[in-house]
């Protein structure tokens, strides 16, 4: 194996690791420690930031491929994240409703 493609395939294992990571934290896949869905979207966050700013970094140093699928990955995890945000504040707002006393 050469070094590209020995470095293609650390770089492809370095984003599904992140991308991993973000959707266990977005609540889409298991905690493989606990064995339970669990979310924390600020850790998913984090993760999505990591990724994009190793993008941006790389910018015109990656082949196409390397290009299509950390831009893919990238918004796949982004419209998941707006997704779960969005789902939490809605949960949060009903929440809330029913907790406030009812008005005459």
């Amino acid at each position: 194996m050469d070094q590209i493609s020995k470095d293609e395939l650390l770089l492809t294992q370095l984003i599904l690791m992140f991308q991993t990571a973000s959707l266990q934290h977005m609540g889409k896949l298991k905690n493989p420690i606990s064995d339970k869905i669990e979310q924390d979207l600020p850790q998913a966050q984090i993760s999505i930031d990591l990724l994009d700013m190793l993008h941006n970094k790389m910018k015109n140093n990656l082949s196409k491929e390397e290009e299509r699928m950390f831009t893919g990955v990238l918004q796949e995890l982004k419209l998941n994240y707006v997704d779960e945000v969005n789902k939490a504040q809605n949960a949060a707002k009903i929440s809330s409703a029913e907790q406030q006393p009812a008005q005459p």
